[in-house]
């Protein structure tokens, strides 16, 4: 099976955005303090990665009243906020509601859900917009706590960060316009195809559909200004990214039948903070047993995807 590569550095400037109950403002916030001293980064010679949905065991939920006082999670109450890099253009996974200036979306959901195991029932998450590109290198700098951004567990990626159990199980797929005779990857000979940058979906539909022109675009929402243009006949991605687009296209379709690849979702923690990971899959685990998970599936993804049911986890990892 296809598994995601990705390699990228920190571009722009990145958008901070805090939530509120009823609106988001804008509001700068300084880089996070370095890692306590106690902390150290995974040994040379870790284990090496051959199954990159397995994540570390949760253990037992501490509530917010019962954190370590030596974790992770500790330090981001004394904070006074969980820092979450996320998409804003996403729909469906991320995006700004034009009505209430609010990102929301399913990944959403699952921050404000770790924020909530932190700080209470009440509490948002704090979310900064970050691109596709800058997944990896905010977390190895610590300027965020997590990032939920439809983020694919790879062996690879495992060697600079750390995820939580899988959330997530999507696959990628292929949009293209009604009517136009597009049917399967190989239909896409010759026509114009796009896909983010610095994203392992622009290099798979390299490898899948080598005869395929491929026109990348900063982000998906770019990729789909070019599609609505014109300039491309198609558009790859997951098919939690494309439902999203399809909605808002008329003339637009995802090409049904089974993904040609697996993505599974992760929760992304920097590589140093292990107890943070346990911590986020006990949650994970509560929103299985209460039901929020399936009740963000239904709300975001169902209407669009069909059924879903959230992943078995993977529990076994070393730290």
């Amino acid at each position: 099976m296809i598994r995601r590569r990705v390699a990228g550095s920190l571009a722009g400037l990145l958008t901070v955005v805090t939530l509120a109950a009823c609106g988001a403002t804008p509001t700068a916030v300084p880089p996070l303090p370095e890692p306590p001293a106690d902390t150290a980064p995974p040994a040379a010679g870790a284990p090496t990665c051959d199954n990159a949905t397995q994540s570390y065991s949760p253990g037992a939920l501490p509530g917010p009243d019962d954190l370590p006082a030596d974790s992770t999670m500790a330090d981001i109450k004394a904070r006074g906020r969980l820092i979450v890099g996320v998409s804003s253009d996403s729909y469906l996974l991320g995006s700004r509601n034009p009505q209430t200036g609010v990102i929301e979306g399913f990944d959403i959901d699952m921050a404000h859900a770790v924020a909530q195991a932190i700080f209470g029932p009440d509490a948002k998450a704090q979310l900064r917009v970050i691109s596709a590109a800058d997944r990896i290198p905010v977390l190895e700098n610590h300027e965020v706590d997590l990032v939920v951004r439809n983020m694919t567990m790879t062996c690879d990626r495992w060697q600079d960060i750390g995820f939580s159990a899988e959330y997530y199980r999507s696959g990628q797929k292929l949009m293209v316009r009604k009517g136009s005779g597009i049917t399967d990857l190989a239909g896409l000979a010759e026509h114009r195809v796009c896909a983010p940058r610095a994203t392992s979906t622009l290099n798979q539909i390299r490898e899948l559909a080598p005869r395929a022109e491929i026109v990348p675009a900063d982000t998906h929402t770019g990729c789909l200004v070019l599609f609505q243009q014109g300039r491309v006949d198609a558009i790859t991605g997951d098919d939690t990214v494309l439902a999203g687009l399809a909605a808002q296209d008329p003339y637009a379709v995802v090409l049904p039948g089974e993904a040609f690849t697996d993505e599974p979702y992760g929760i992304g923690v920097a590589a140093d903070q292990v107890d943070l990971a346990r911590f986020v899959n006990g949650v994970l685990e509560r929103m299985r047993e209460d039901g929020r998970w399936q009740a963000s599936y239904d709300r975001w993804l169902r209407p669009t995807l069909g059924e879903g049911r959230q992943p078995t986890p993977v529990y076994g990892r070393n730290a």
